[in-house]
């Protein structure tokens, strides 16, 4: 299993960390999103024999959600 946290520049509300939380546990191996609107973050758990970051990071690029950095 593998995890990262990471700032979100793009979340303004708790809709945005809904979004991410919903689309981003679609994808299969993912086993955990957690964002916080108030510090930006985003943390999500995967296991890495099912997906890798880059689709996860993918994902969030295309709902218009990209991780900074």
């Amino acid at each position: 299993m593998k995890n990262r946290t990471v700032q979100v520049p793009n979340i303004s509300c708790g809709h945005c960390v809904a979004a991410i939380e919903r689309e981003v546990s679609e994808i299969e191996g993912v086993l955990s999103v957690e964002g916080r609107h108030d510090t930006r973050d985003v943390t999500i758990s995967w296991n890495s024999e099912k997906t890798s970051w880059q689709e996860i990071e993918g994902l969030m690029k295309q709902i218009n959600y990209p991780p900074a950095g």
